[in-house]
Parts: structure tokens; sequence; C-alpha cells
């Protein structure tokens, strides 16, 4: 009998199992299709929506981290030329993904624009709402306070209960509440300022968005390196390398001249455990700014150090890095010279032991040499020199020298601290069979091969500088100011609605709030005291238990 009733109960419940399976096939075989226009707007909620938005908030910080990672050509060129002499293989393949300019990349600018359109869809309509709240009236009582996440019940005499709505709003007004009295009922409610702060911080991330584009679609960054001595004039021609923003055009560079007049570094000297180290630079400068619509003209002097531009009309000069320029003298053998001047080498170490490349085209012979300068030179037991010291204390001149085509007339750029040797033949240095030059200061040696001479002259001091120019940066900084404002006051202002009624036995209190609030019940009890201080109130659970009694 048993295992009978059972059999029928699992015929009864496969049936009923059969029954909702093609009722659900049916519904969904004739579920209505979405139209272009239902495919839109879904896709415009999913888009508008918060969790999208702070998703690709979140997607735009990872997109950001190769930006720091790889050298940027807007900022680092030759960083990024030095990344594909060193990685010959990878760096095509990063650059063909545009790691190598990751701010102006077309992923990361769909980040962008996805999060700048995402952040509108979603401000806009709650903005609306939020606008609407503030010209509306509080919202009426709740029937029954004890569903509320606090309230208690007050007993009073009727002749004071009557008192209690026109006192209930006054208190709460005085308190800053917005208030509506509806009979026996008193409704308030304040904080709205959460609502608004968050939406201030919204908005501020747009204005962020805005400022972003808007300041690097008109920005530029310059390089040059300076010599001491040497003029550098605020045109396209005299930048080494020069990345402008997608709207620059040459009009938006103010005319300026900068010299270099001095460049000092101090080392530390006294502290063994960090001889050598670098303790502040100083780059000495004269900048003179004509005449021009808009700007009148000036002459001032500054000292550039890092952290510490120098600021000039519609623009920023950086102090990013140092060296040594050795001046040097290269005569053919009628002594008239084919080459002259001071070369910029570029540190290889802490000690600075620099290279630097120079190039011999108007000699009778091509000719190229790749040189090393030792501040204050020494010899490692395996026969290599180094440099002991930052300072130019002993200093020493090694050339290696290649003769053959430059290959100057392609017409093709050429990097002006590499020298491409595949066309030509050492004739010094290596293993040429003749020994490298080595110059001391006011030194003149023999060039082999009938090349002529060569004579190390002095030493000089570069400075490298990033000449910059964004306009949207105070208004990044006005933004970013706002939002943080913002987003205090969506986290400091509680929003929170509190309602007094009369009742037969007195009155009672109630309160909601939006999101979590520990105070609520402080609250509460704070209202009642004040409306009735030698009344008996009760919270909500108390009332319960005695009533259940």
């Amino acid at each position: 009998m048993a295992i009978s009733k059972l059999q029928s109960k699992g015929s009864e419940a496969s049936a009923n199992l059969t029954n909702a399976v093609n009722d659900f096939e049916e519904q969904v075989i004739n579920a209505p299709t979405l139209s272009l226009a239902g495919w839109a707007r879904w896709t415009w909620r999913q888009l508008t929506s918060m969790r999208t938005a702070l998703f690709l908030l979140l997607l735009l910080a990872a997109a950001a981290v190769p930006g720091s990672i790889f050298p940027q050509r807007s900022a680092d060129p030759n960083g990024v030329i030095q990344y594909f002499d060193n990685n010959p293989v990878a760096a095509p393949i990063l650059d063909a993904i545009q790691l190598f300019d990751v701010f102006t990349s077309a992923w990361f600018s769909a980040i962008y624009i996805l999060l700048f359109i995402s952040l509108i869809g979603c401000v806009l309509p709650r903005t609306a709402v939020h606008a609407k709240a503030l010209r509306s009236a509080p919202p009426a009582a709740p029937r029954l306070f004890s569903r509320m996440p606090a309230s208690q019940k007050v007993k009073l005499a009727a002749s004071k209960a009557d008192q209690i709505p026109q006192a209930a709003f006054d208190l709460l007004k005085k308190q800053g509440y917005r208030v509506v009295r509806d009979g026996n009922a008193v409704s308030a409610e304040r904080g709205y300022l959460r609502e608004t702060g968050n939406l201030v911080f919204h908005i501020s991330l747009i204005g962020v968005l805005i400022a972003v584009g808007w300041g690097g679609g008109l920005s530029y960054s310059g390089q040059r390196v300076l010599v001491e001595g040497e003029t550098f004039v605020n045109n396209l021609a005299s930048y080494d390398s020069f990345a402008p923003g997608t709207f620059f055009t040459e009009e938006n560079l103010v005319p300026f001249a900068v010299k270099l007049d001095k460049f000092e570094v101090d080392f530390d000297f006294a502290n063994v455990t960090n001889v050598g180290t670098p303790l502040d630079f100083r780059a000495y400068v004269a900048a003179k700014v004509p005449a021009s619509e808009g700007v009148a003209a000036q002459e001032k002097s500054g000292v550039i150090r890092v952290n510490e531009p120098l600021e000039l009309p519609g623009a920023h000069v950086y102090l990013t890095g140092n060296g040594y320029a050795p001046e040097i003298t290269i005569r053919d053998l009628d002594g008239n010279i084919t080459y002259s001047g001071s070369t910029a080498f570029l540190p290889q170490s802490s000690t600075y032991t620099s290279l630097g490349v120079i190039k011999v085209p108007d000699a009778p012979k091509q000719f190229g040499i790749i040189s090393f300068f030792y501040p204050t030179v020494d010899e490692l037991e395996t026969g290599a020199l180094t440099s002991l010291y930052p300072a130019p204390i002993d200093p020493l001149l090694t050339m290696n020298v290649y003769e053959g085509d430059l290959g100057l007339e392609t017409g093709a750029p050429k990097n002006v601290y590499a020298l491409d040797t595949s066309n030509m033949t050492q004739v010094a240095g290596g293993k040429s069979g003749v020994a490298g030059l080595r110059l001391t200061v006011g030194e003149t040696v023999d060039l082999p091969g009938d090349l002529g001479t060569v004579t190390f002259d002095g030493i000089r001091r570069f400075a490298s500088l990033d000449v910059s120019y964004n306009p949207g940066g105070i208004w990044v900084l006005l933004f970013a100011l706002l939002s943080l404002a913002g987003v205090t006051l969506s986290l400091l202002v509680p929003r929170r609605r509190v309602w007094v009624r009369q009742t037969s036995t007195g009155f009672e209190v109630a309160a909601l709030a939006r999101g979590d609030d520990p105070s609520l019940e402080k609250v509460v009890s704070e209202v009642a005291s004040a409306l009735a201080p030698e009344a008996d109130s009760r919270s909500n659970s108390d009332s319960d238990q005695a009533e259940g009694k």
C-alpha cells in the first residue's frame, strides 16, 4: 500500500514537472523579440548604469598602467628608441598595440569615451530626480511607525498631547529639517547635501575627463639638450624632440628664448656610504620674452631645479637630466677645422661614465668616433676604465674611430647619440690593431689613417630641458578638489527622515535613513525627550514586550 502511494505521488510530481517545462518552453518560444529600438534602449541602460561606470573607471586605471611601465613617445622619445635597440623583437609587437603611445591609443581612447558617456548618462537622470526632490515636500507619515528602523511611543496627558504637532514642527525646523504638518502628523527630512555631494563628485569626474581631453588636445611637450652658454628659442626647429597634442598648431607657441648660463651639481663627499650621491641640481638660466599680442616684453633670470620649473608665458621649463659636454676640435692634415664644439655625452652610470658620438662628414674622408668620458678615471684589474666619482677631478676622454660612410646622405633621420657602423671600418680601438685614443684636458693627438688631429679643449655641462604646456592642468586640479569635496559630503552627511504623530495616549516618533545610520535610535530618543522630557517614553521593542504581557 505504501509503495503504491509513493509511486502515485512520484508519477504526479513527474507529470507536474513535465507540464511546467512545457509551459516554460512555450513562454520562451512565444516571447516577443526586441526591436532595434528595444535593443538600443537596453544597451543604453546597461552603459549608463552605475555598475558599468565603476567598471569602466577601474578599467581606465588598469589601462593606464602600461603607460608607467613602458617609455612613452610623448614624454620620453629617446627612451623609446633605446627600448627598440635593446628589444628588437618585442618592441615592434608592443608598438603595434600602441604600448608606447598608451594615452593616445585607440583602446585607451575607447575606454575614456565610454566612461565619459556612461557618467553623463548616469548623472543627468539622477540630477533631474534630485532637483525634483529638492522642490517636493517630505513624504507623508507611514501608517505603522513600528515598521521603521527606529521608533518610540510616548504617553502624555491629552492636554499636553494636543501641543505636540506644533512643537514637533518648530523643533525639527530649528534642527534644519524641511518640515510639513498634516493634521496631527509632522513629516521632516534633511540630508539633501548627501545626494548633492554624490552628484558633485560624479559631475566633477566628468569635468576631469573633459579637462584632460581638452588640455591634452591643446598641449605640447618638447625636449632640448642645452650646453652651457647656448640659447634655446621656442620654435619647432629648435627642439630635439617634440610631441604636440591633437589640436596643437605652431601658432600656439609663445616666442621666448632661454640661455643656460651655468649648470651646477652638488655631490655628497663627506658621507662615506653615499659618496658621489647628487644632492642638488641647479640650472642658472636667463629668459627673454619679446612683446607680442597679449604678452608684454620681459626679461628674467632664474634657477631651475628638479620639480621647480621656470614659468614662462604659455610654457613651463623643467629640468629632466644633465651630464658633461666635452669641448672637442678636429682638424684635417692641412690644419682646417672639420669639427668643433661641445658634444653632449649621455651618462651611463651613477658616477657619470658617459658615452658620446662624434660624426665628421665634412672631412676629406668621412669618419665617426664612439667616445667615452670618465670624470674621475680609474683602471680596474681587468684593464677596463671606469669613473670613481661623478665630479671632474681627473677627467679622461677615450675614442674608438670608424672610417666610412656615415649614412647622412640618405635623407633618413639618424640618432645623434648612435653611430651606424654597418658601412664603416674601425681604424682605432677594439680589434682594429690600433690602440684607442686617450686624451686629457688640453691634449692633442693624431687620428689614425691620416684623418688629422683631435684636441680635448675643455669640459662644459649640459642640461636636458623639457618645455611643456597644458591649459587643462588648472581645471583638472579644480575638478579634482570639487570631487574630493563632493565625496566628503556624501560620506559625512546622513540622509534622514523623521515623523511625529499625535495619538490618543500621547505621541509617537519614527525615523528612517538612506543607508546605514547608527545614530538613528539616538535621534528618535532626542526628539522624544525634547518634545516631552517628563513623559514615559518607550522604544518599539519595549512597548511590544509590554503589550505581550
